[in-house]
């Protein structure tokens, strides 16, 4: 894997990384097992469809999205490490370049922003004296303040379950007026709960598992029936949870300038005072 900084400001920067085929494989053959899962084909038993047959059910394209979606957050994390930079909050990425899903080469390439700690030069400060006044935190508000940091550097989990608040999905939506399909999308990534895309999505796709679909009445927001109400089928084809990394002095040193979580939480509680 290679990857190279590009300073954006003093605060802010875009990493920018490219994975060989090579080291994409090994996310390509769990995403098989993940797929696998996923499907049932008459003469095998769930999770042992031999990855031919499920080039011939779902198509490599969606087999490489899979292990792309499920790897790209390791990728990321180790750019970030190789680069040495000081993350503050989650990135921005977007893909630029994916292998093509009928070859053995290639590589994968994104990109992604991030604000950093500046560094900072201090004037001389001796003989300056501050009076501040003693402030405290609580347990409960580190634990928060580091759950939220967690959820900066959480990776997505494929759930066998109904979809609930807080998922990301992957929908396939189809719009509908007068009996007339007027518009569709297929492959859209969507966190339930977020309402950022059609009112009424939300209530429409909580509860819905894999393969499973529901319609809902909603206004359309863009294209050329904005504004006219339509009838949209919603198809959800893949449900997935962000699983926070282990609160470890691993995650302190990833996430943070500091080398165990003690200093990292002792931190947190100054920020929460």
């Amino acid at each position: 894997m290679k990857s190279a900084v590009e300073n954006l400001t003093p605060t802010r920067v875009k990493l920018n990384v490219e994975v060989p085929f090579e080291e994409l494989k090994p996310s390509i053959d769990e995403a098989y097992k993940t797929v696998a899962s996923q499907i049932q084909v008459p003469g095998f038993r769930k999770g042992k469809v031999p990855s031919k047959l499920i080039d011939q059910r779902v198509g490599r394209g969606y087999v490489l999205e899979t292990a792309i979606n499920e790897g790209l957050n390791g990728w990321y994390q180790a750019a970030v490490q190789e680069s040495g930079i000081r993350p503050l909050s989650r990135p921005e990425v977007e893909i630029t370049e994916v292998p093509d899903p009928t070859s053995t080469d290639g590589e994968l390439k994104f990109h992604a922003e991030v604000d950093i700690r500046p560094e900072i030069e201090l004037p001389d400060y001796a003989g300056i004296k501050v009076e501040v006044a003693a402030a405290e935190s609580s347990d409960e508000d580190v634990d928060k303040a580091l759950d939220e940091l967690r959820g900066r550097f959480g990776t997505l989990k494929s759930v066998d379950r109904p979809a609930a608040d807080g998922d990301f999905l992957t929908i396939d939506i189809t719009a509908t007026i007068d009996g007339e399909d007027v518009d569709s999308a297929s492959g859209l990534s969507y966190q339930v709960g977020t309402e950022t895309m059609l009112e009424g999505l939300d209530e429409a796709v909580t509860g819905l598992s894999v393969d499973e679909d529901a319609l809902f009445e909603t206004t359309l927001v863009g294209g050329d029936h904005a504004g006219e109400s339509a009838q949209v089928k919603v198809v959800v084809k893949a449900v997935k949870e962000r699983e926070l990394p282990e609160a470890n002095d691993d995650f302190a040193q990833l996430a943070s300038e500091f080398d165990t979580l003690a200093e990292l939480r002792e931190d947190l509680a100054k920020q929460a005072a």
